[in-house]
């Protein structure tokens, strides 16, 4: 979906960053801004500010920044789209879809309208099931059993289903309605000539509801209070809820897995709500379903530390074989996941009352890790004394080698796998990866590069996998600018973007996909780009090269400068520091090409025609010292 630069503009004019933040945040008046707690690391003393002025939030204790857009992208897990879609909801503005036609918008907007209502519905419920708790004293008992105070009961909201087919009737005034059935409340069953019937899907059951990222009720999922089949109950998929996209318990652990630093994922909602009793707020839960890499992406919104923990029995190493295909594509060189086997005679609970929190943090920092995981699931079954074996265990790795994203740790489990496969590191990565077969080389007359055509009406290009090198700190240099100010592209010439383009990854293939994407929707603030930018290859670098672009100067007392340039004078600025980048990178691109040039001129008489027209280039730009210019001439 691609939003207007022009609507976010007057989405973010119009909100107030301080009304947005003061949400999740207890802030006070502090001079010109309000500070607060850092919702992003813990603190005892406020270092966060939020400056109305500037529509801006900093911490100046872990250096998170950002508008309203990110706040919420940042704290609340949201996609960009969602956050836009959050804010411009709160204050009545409709999102335009530029890409759509009218009858998909209006589509589009009949799904919002569905979805608002279905949510309104669950909550109506929930609220009844919670009321049903309250007087229900063998329900009231089975959460005491277990360990749970009020005060997490209403944390959670959980509640009670009572006995009986069509209680919900009592709640709803029309039991006939299909936003019953569509809601996954009601149960609707009709045979062959016969009348339709509905029921209440949950009965006698304890009801924990599902809550989405924003805290709105999309599900719920009961349990049996004693014998009873099956045992838990989730809603089905319905418009706001996917067993394989949402988590129970991440709304009500945000706060705790920032304070713990990592997100502890357990198998049931039950063990969710214990271990936030016991002293682990930070644990969620997947719903009846393995753990998918829509769940593991969601996670990592949140938290880089991945915790999976389960039963160390058949089930639970099941499980984990699948958590562990789910996380392979995340697993950065800063990320972390790691898996909790736990005696089959535990759960998390189970082990917390009999050996106490402090054993079972222990156990969570000795969690094995994902590398270590991933050997031992491919030599599983492998007699590694055999050249069988070691040949079977190479190739039940191969695939999850492959999954993982490019980086040091997938170059050092090569190296354990090659070890254990008792070959070579290059041996094994021929063997995965076997080279394509060389381009012929190219003789005959010397062909003139694009670089030297007019500019051309734009049109979606291709551009060529570029090996040029140059130092890192320019090429950084200059994607930190570009991402800043995207409006600069415009400025730049087909020289300048084939120069950017064709550089050596990961900047190469970062200015490409700015190229389309300015091509496609036009010039987009950073917020905008950090999204499309979500499972790009070339995402961690521009989050690296951007993790400073937002840094406010200081004075000597350690306190943020005031900005006196205009945004004008800010844009001309960029210009003039991008043009200056782009000519270091250009001289030192010519310079090598003519080099290159007398290098080959004694075997090849076209050589000396393509360092002149070089050499011409080079002195067009006003890169030739003036001596040399003479001595040419």
């Amino acid at each position: 979906m691609a939003i207007p630069q022009s609507f976010i503009q007057e989405l973010l004019a119009r909100v107030d960053v301080v009304e947005v933040v003061g949400r999740y945040v207890q802030l006070k008046k502090g001079g010109a801004n309000f500070m607060g707690l850092c919702p992003f690391h813990g603190e005892k003393s406020p270092s966060f500010s939020v400056s109305p002025a500037k529509q801006f939030f900093h911490c100046f204790g872990c250096g998170k920044n950002g508008n309203a857009i990110g706040f919420l992208m940042e704290h609340a897990g949201m996609t960009f789209v969602e956050a836009v879609k959050d804010l411009a909801q709160n204050i009545g503005m409709q999102v335009p879809e530029d890409d759509a036609s009218p009858q998909d918008r209006a589509r589009a907007a009949e799904q919002r309208q569905k979805q608002a209502t279905l949510t309104d519905v669950l909550e109506k419920a929930g609220e009844s099931f919670r009321k049903h708790l309250r007087n229900s004293p063998k329900a009231i008992e089975y959460f005491k059993g277990r360990g749970l105070s009020g005060e997490i009961a209403k944390q959670f909201g959980l509640g009670y289903a009572p006995e009986g087919w069509r209680s919900l009737a009592s709640v709803f005034p029309d039991y006939q309605d299909p936003l019953l059935a569509e809601s996954g409340l009601v149960i609707v069953n009709q045979e062959d000539g016969e009348e339709e019937k509905r029921y209440d899907r949950f009965r006698d059951r304890v009801m924990f509801p599902i809550r989405n990222v924003k805290g709105e009720c999309i599900g719920f999922g009961g349990r049996v209070l004693f014998e009873g089949t099956p045992k838990y109950l989730n809603s089905p998929e319905t418009p706001v809820f996917s067993k394989g996209r949402e988590l129970y318990g991440l709304f009500e652990a945000r706060n705790g897995l920032r304070d713990a630093g990592y997100v502890l994922v357990t198998e049931g909602y039950m063990d969710v709500v214990a271990l936030a009793q016991l002293g682990f707020p930070n644990a969620v839960a997947t719903l009846g379903t393995a753990c998918t890499t829509d769940h593991v992406q969601k996670l990592f919104r949140f938290t880089d530390n991945v915790v999976f923990s389960f039963d160390g029995d058949g089930a639970g190493r099941r499980a984990a074989r699948k958590a562990l295909d789910g996380a392979l594509p995340y697993a950065t060189d800063v990320r972390s996941v790691k898996f909790l086997f736990l005696p089959a005679e535990h759960d998390p609970d189970s082990y917390i009352r009999e050996f106490g929190k402090e054993a079972f943090a222990h156990c969570v920092t000795e969690a094995m890790p994902l590398s270590r995981f991933l050997i031992e699931v491919a030599r599983e079954g492998c007699d590694l004394h055999t050249a069988e074996g070691r040949a079977h265990m190479a190739s039940n790795a191969k695939p999850m080698w492959m999954a993982l994203p490019d980086g040091a740790l997938k170059r050092q489990l090569l190296s354990e796998i090659a070890e254990l496969a008792d070959l070579g590191n290059h041996e094994l990565q021929d063997l995965w990866m076997p080279a394509p077969a060389a381009a012929p080389a190219r003789t005959g007359e010397f062909k003139k590069s694009s670089k030297f055509k007019p500019r051309e009406p734009y049109a979606p290009k291709t551009y060529k996998r570029g090996t040029r090198l140059i130092p890192q700190g320019r090429a950084d240099h200059a994607a930190r600018v570009l991402l800043s100010h995207m409006d600069l592209w415009d400025d730049l010439s087909t020289e300048d973007h084939n120069l950017l383009c064709e550089l050596a990854p990961p900047h190469g293939p970062l200015f490409v996909w700015l190229d389309h994407q300015h091509h496609e929707h036009g010039n987009q603030a950073w917020g905008a780009l950090r999204e499309g930018l979500r499972e790009h290859e070339s995402e961690d670098l521009a989050l690296r090269v951007m993790a400073t672009a937002f840094t406010p100067l200081m004075d000597d007392e350690g306190k943020p400068m005031p900005e006196s340039l205009t945004p004008e004078q800010q844009h001309k600025e960029a210009g003039l520091e991008l043009r200056g980048i782009l000519n270091k990178i250009l001289f030192e691109s010519l310079d090598a090409q003519m080099k290159e040039a007398i290098a080959e001129a004694a075997a090849d008489p076209t050589a000396m025609l393509r360092y002149k027209a070089l050499f011409e280039r080079r002195k067009q730009l006003g890169l030739i010292p003036q001596k040399l210019v003479e001595s040419q001439d």
